[in-house]
Protein backbone atom coordinates (compact mmCIF):
# COMPACT_ATOMS: atom_id res chain seq x y z
CA UNK A 1 0.00 0.00 0.00
CA UNK A 2 1.40 3.31 -0.57
CA UNK A 3 -0.17 6.97 0.49
CA UNK A 4 1.51 9.45 -1.79
CA UNK A 5 1.88 12.14 -4.54
CA UNK A 6 2.88 12.06 -8.01
CA UNK A 7 4.52 14.61 -9.34
CA UNK A 8 1.77 16.40 -9.82
CA UNK A 9 0.99 16.71 -6.80
CA UNK A 10 -1.94 14.50 -7.52
CA UNK A 11 -2.71 12.33 -3.86
CA UNK A 12 -3.53 8.93 -4.05
CA UNK A 13 -3.35 5.52 -2.06
CA UNK A 14 -2.56 2.65 -4.14
CA UNK A 15 -3.01 -0.53 -2.36
CA UNK A 16 -1.47 -3.13 -5.02
CA UNK A 17 -2.94 -6.68 -5.91
CA UNK A 18 -2.10 -9.16 -8.68
CA UNK A 19 -4.66 -7.54 -11.03
CA UNK A 20 -6.17 -5.02 -13.09
CA UNK A 21 -6.25 -2.17 -10.41
CA UNK A 22 -10.14 -0.73 -9.38
CA UNK A 23 -9.87 3.40 -9.96
CA UNK A 24 -12.43 5.11 -7.78
CA UNK A 25 -13.47 9.08 -8.30
CA UNK A 26 -15.28 10.31 -5.46
CA UNK A 27 -17.64 13.44 -5.70
CA UNK A 28 -17.35 17.02 -5.92
CA UNK A 29 -16.88 18.58 -2.20
CA UNK A 30 -15.90 14.93 -0.83
CA UNK A 31 -12.49 13.43 -1.26
CA UNK A 32 -11.02 9.56 -1.54
CA UNK A 33 -12.44 8.53 2.05
CA UNK A 34 -15.92 7.59 1.10
CA UNK A 35 -14.57 4.62 -0.82
CA UNK A 36 -13.65 3.16 2.35
CA UNK A 37 -16.35 0.75 2.39
CA UNK A 38 -15.43 -0.64 -0.96
CA UNK A 39 -11.55 -0.28 -0.09
CA UNK A 40 -12.48 -2.52 3.23
CA UNK A 41 -15.04 -5.04 0.92
CA UNK A 42 -13.31 -5.22 -2.10
CA UNK A 43 -9.94 -6.52 -0.57
CA UNK A 44 -8.87 -9.22 -3.16
CA UNK A 45 -8.61 -6.52 -5.70
CA UNK A 46 -6.31 -3.63 -6.62
CA UNK A 47 -7.25 -0.31 -5.65
CA UNK A 48 -6.50 3.45 -6.23
CA UNK A 49 -7.83 6.12 -4.66
CA UNK A 50 -7.57 9.47 -5.16
CA UNK A 51 -8.06 13.20 -4.00
CA UNK A 52 -9.80 15.54 -7.43
CA UNK A 53 -8.04 18.63 -8.56
CA UNK A 54 -8.84 21.25 -5.33
CA UNK A 55 -10.07 18.63 -3.10
CA UNK A 56 -8.73 16.25 0.09
CA UNK A 57 -4.53 17.00 0.09
CA UNK A 58 -4.73 17.72 -3.94
CA UNK A 59 -3.87 21.11 -4.65
CA UNK A 60 -5.63 22.73 -8.02
CA UNK A 61 -3.93 26.15 -9.36
CA UNK A 62 -6.40 27.19 -12.39
CA UNK A 63 -8.96 29.30 -11.48
CA UNK A 64 -11.49 27.34 -13.41
CA UNK A 65 -11.63 23.68 -14.42
CA UNK A 66 -13.48 21.40 -16.63
CA UNK A 67 -13.93 17.71 -16.80
CA UNK A 68 -10.91 17.88 -19.10
CA UNK A 69 -8.54 18.81 -16.48
CA UNK A 70 -9.79 15.90 -14.65
CA UNK A 71 -9.67 13.15 -16.82
CA UNK A 72 -5.87 14.71 -17.25
CA UNK A 73 -5.34 14.38 -13.49
CA UNK A 74 -6.16 10.57 -13.76
CA UNK A 75 -3.97 10.39 -16.69
CA UNK A 76 -1.60 11.57 -14.49
CA UNK A 77 -2.17 8.88 -11.72
CA UNK A 78 -1.96 5.90 -13.98
CA UNK A 79 1.11 7.19 -16.21
CA UNK A 80 3.00 7.74 -13.24
CA UNK A 81 2.11 4.12 -11.85
CA UNK A 82 2.77 2.48 -14.84
CA UNK A 83 -0.89 1.44 -14.96
CA UNK A 84 -2.19 0.87 -18.70
CA UNK A 85 -5.84 -0.91 -17.67
CA UNK A 86 -8.14 -0.37 -14.92
CA UNK A 87 -11.44 -1.10 -13.66
CA UNK A 88 -13.25 2.50 -13.30
CA UNK A 89 -15.72 3.60 -10.92
CA UNK A 90 -17.23 6.64 -10.33
CA UNK A 91 -19.80 9.00 -8.06
CA UNK A 92 -21.77 11.86 -9.12
CA UNK A 93 -18.97 14.12 -10.34
CA UNK A 94 -16.98 11.45 -10.11
CA UNK A 95 -19.22 9.91 -12.94
CA UNK A 96 -19.17 12.62 -15.12
CA UNK A 97 -15.26 12.10 -15.07
CA UNK A 98 -15.42 8.37 -15.47
CA UNK A 99 -17.92 9.01 -18.60
CA UNK A 100 -15.48 11.46 -19.84
CA UNK A 101 -12.36 9.64 -19.24
CA UNK A 102 -13.85 6.50 -21.12
CA UNK A 103 -14.79 8.71 -24.07
CA UNK A 104 -10.98 9.77 -24.74
CA UNK A 105 -9.28 6.54 -23.12
CA UNK A 106 -11.76 3.74 -23.49
CA UNK A 107 -8.64 1.48 -24.12
CA UNK A 108 -7.84 2.13 -20.60
CA UNK A 109 -10.76 0.96 -19.33
CA UNK A 110 -11.81 -2.86 -18.66
CA UNK A 111 -15.16 -2.30 -16.72
CA UNK A 112 -16.44 0.94 -16.09
CA UNK A 113 -19.71 1.75 -12.98
CA UNK A 114 -21.47 4.52 -12.40
CA UNK A 115 -23.08 5.49 -9.30
CA UNK A 116 -25.44 8.30 -8.65
CA UNK A 117 -24.87 10.07 -11.71
CA UNK A 118 -26.97 12.63 -13.29
CA UNK A 119 -28.15 13.05 -16.93
CA UNK A 120 -30.50 14.69 -19.20
CA UNK A 121 -31.56 16.97 -16.14
CA UNK A 122 -34.66 18.80 -16.46
CA UNK A 123 -34.75 22.66 -16.42
CA UNK A 124 -36.15 22.24 -12.72
CA UNK A 125 -33.66 19.38 -11.47
CA UNK A 126 -30.83 22.32 -12.86
CA UNK A 127 -32.51 25.13 -11.15
CA UNK A 128 -32.56 22.87 -7.95
CA UNK A 129 -28.76 22.51 -8.07
CA UNK A 130 -27.65 25.87 -9.27
CA UNK A 131 -29.56 27.15 -6.27
CA UNK A 132 -27.39 24.98 -3.79
CA UNK A 133 -24.19 26.14 -6.03
CA UNK A 134 -25.25 29.78 -5.19
CA UNK A 135 -25.94 29.41 -1.34
CA UNK A 136 -22.52 27.75 -1.54
CA UNK A 137 -21.24 30.88 -3.15
CA UNK A 138 -22.88 32.50 -0.60
CA UNK A 139 -20.86 31.09 2.35
CA UNK A 140 -24.43 29.72 3.68
CA UNK A 141 -23.83 26.29 5.19
CA UNK A 142 -25.16 23.21 3.17
CA UNK A 143 -23.37 20.45 4.83
CA UNK A 144 -25.95 19.25 6.68
CA UNK A 145 -28.76 19.89 3.62
CA UNK A 146 -26.35 17.64 1.69
CA UNK A 147 -26.13 14.74 4.04
CA UNK A 148 -30.19 14.71 4.12
CA UNK A 149 -30.10 14.25 0.64
CA UNK A 150 -27.39 11.72 0.58
CA UNK A 151 -28.56 9.28 3.70
CA UNK A 152 -31.48 8.51 5.22
CA UNK A 153 -31.94 9.96 9.06
CA UNK A 154 -32.19 6.32 10.40
CA UNK A 155 -28.64 5.86 9.07
CA UNK A 156 -27.29 9.20 10.20
CA UNK A 157 -28.82 8.48 13.79
CA UNK A 158 -27.40 5.04 14.14
CA UNK A 159 -23.94 6.04 12.36
CA UNK A 160 -22.73 9.32 14.10
CA UNK A 161 -18.99 8.42 13.14
CA UNK A 162 -20.20 9.06 9.67
CA UNK A 163 -21.86 11.95 9.99
CA UNK A 164 -19.12 13.75 11.83
CA UNK A 165 -16.78 12.31 9.54
CA UNK A 166 -19.08 14.04 6.10
CA UNK A 167 -19.57 17.21 8.64
CA UNK A 168 -15.71 17.40 8.79
CA UNK A 169 -14.97 16.84 4.84
CA UNK A 170 -17.93 19.07 3.90
CA UNK A 171 -16.34 22.22 6.31
CA UNK A 172 -14.07 24.00 4.28
CA UNK A 173 -11.24 26.36 5.23
CA UNK A 174 -11.03 29.65 2.64
CA UNK A 175 -9.07 28.20 0.17
CA UNK A 176 -10.27 24.43 0.38
CA UNK A 177 -13.50 26.44 -0.09
CA UNK A 178 -12.74 28.27 -3.17
CA UNK A 179 -11.31 25.24 -4.50
CA UNK A 180 -15.19 23.14 -3.76
CA UNK A 181 -16.61 25.49 -6.06
CA UNK A 182 -14.60 25.77 -8.84
CA UNK A 183 -15.90 21.71 -9.15
CA UNK A 184 -19.21 22.98 -7.74
CA UNK A 185 -19.48 24.78 -10.67
CA UNK A 186 -18.46 22.39 -13.22
CA UNK A 187 -20.88 20.15 -11.80
CA UNK A 188 -24.02 22.64 -11.31
CA UNK A 189 -23.49 23.67 -15.20
CA UNK A 190 -23.04 20.45 -16.81
CA UNK A 191 -24.73 19.72 -19.86
CA UNK A 192 -24.53 16.38 -21.35
CA UNK A 193 -23.18 15.95 -24.65
CA UNK A 194 -25.90 12.59 -26.18
CA UNK A 195 -23.36 11.72 -28.82
CA UNK A 196 -20.03 11.30 -26.85
CA UNK A 197 -21.95 8.98 -24.40
CA UNK A 198 -23.67 6.87 -27.59
CA UNK A 199 -19.84 6.28 -28.46
CA UNK A 200 -18.77 5.21 -25.05
CA UNK A 201 -18.17 0.75 -26.38
CA UNK A 202 -16.84 0.09 -22.40
CA UNK A 203 -19.32 -2.38 -20.62
CA UNK A 204 -20.68 -0.42 -18.37
CA UNK A 205 -22.73 -0.47 -14.79
CA UNK A 206 -25.54 1.79 -14.23
CA UNK A 207 -26.12 2.04 -10.30
CA UNK A 208 -28.33 4.44 -8.61
CA UNK A 209 -30.56 4.30 -5.12
CA UNK A 210 -34.05 3.89 -5.61
CA UNK A 211 -34.27 7.24 -3.62
CA UNK A 212 -32.16 9.03 -5.10
CA UNK A 213 -33.50 12.23 -5.28
CA UNK A 214 -30.74 14.51 -7.01
CA UNK A 215 -29.43 11.57 -9.52
CA UNK A 216 -32.62 10.28 -9.77
CA UNK A 217 -33.90 5.92 -11.14
CA UNK A 218 -35.03 7.85 -14.42
CA UNK A 219 -31.77 9.90 -14.78
CA UNK A 220 -30.06 6.44 -14.76
CA UNK A 221 -32.55 4.54 -17.15
CA UNK A 222 -32.04 7.34 -19.77
CA UNK A 223 -28.03 6.60 -19.66
CA UNK A 224 -28.18 2.84 -19.36
CA UNK A 225 -30.39 3.18 -22.93
CA UNK A 226 -27.86 5.47 -24.44
CA UNK A 227 -24.81 3.86 -23.46
CA UNK A 228 -24.33 1.23 -26.36
CA UNK A 229 -22.80 -1.84 -24.01
CA UNK A 230 -24.58 -1.04 -20.04
CA UNK A 231 -27.08 -2.87 -17.75
CA UNK A 232 -28.82 -0.71 -14.72
CA UNK A 233 -29.00 -1.78 -11.23
CA UNK A 234 -31.54 -0.27 -8.22
CA UNK A 235 -30.73 0.06 -5.04
CA UNK A 236 -33.37 -0.63 -2.90
CA UNK A 237 -34.28 2.34 -0.26
CA UNK A 238 -30.59 4.04 -1.28
CA UNK A 239 -30.34 7.72 -1.27
CA UNK A 240 -27.20 9.51 -2.72
CA UNK A 241 -24.57 7.84 -1.32
CA UNK A 242 -25.48 4.54 -0.96
CA UNK A 243 -22.40 3.44 -1.51
CA UNK A 244 -22.07 3.88 2.21
CA UNK A 245 -25.41 3.40 3.11
CA UNK A 246 -26.18 -0.15 1.52
CA UNK A 247 -22.36 -0.87 1.27
CA UNK A 248 -23.10 -4.11 1.04
CA UNK A 249 -25.38 -4.56 -1.84
CA UNK A 250 -23.62 -1.89 -3.41
CA UNK A 251 -19.92 -3.65 -3.16
CA UNK A 252 -22.03 -7.47 -4.36
CA UNK A 253 -22.87 -5.88 -7.55
CA UNK A 254 -19.55 -4.35 -7.99
CA UNK A 255 -17.83 -7.52 -7.63
CA UNK A 256 -19.96 -9.46 -9.04
CA UNK A 257 -19.72 -6.82 -12.36
CA UNK A 258 -16.07 -6.98 -12.06
CA UNK A 259 -15.77 -11.02 -11.95
CA UNK A 260 -18.47 -11.27 -14.63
Amino acid sequence: MSNNFDPNQNHYIYIKKDNTPLVFIHGVGLDHQMWKPQIENLNEFSTITYDLLGHGKTPCKKEKLNLGDFSNQLNEILEYLNIDKIHLIGFSLGSLIALDFASKSGDKINKLILIGTTYKRSSEERSLVLDRYNQAKLNKPISKQALKRWFTDEYLEKNPKTYNLFMNILSKKPEDHKNFLKAYQLFANHEDNTQVIQDITSKTLVITGSDDSGSTPAMSKELTKDLVNSRYVEIKNGKHLCSIECADDVNMNIRNFINS
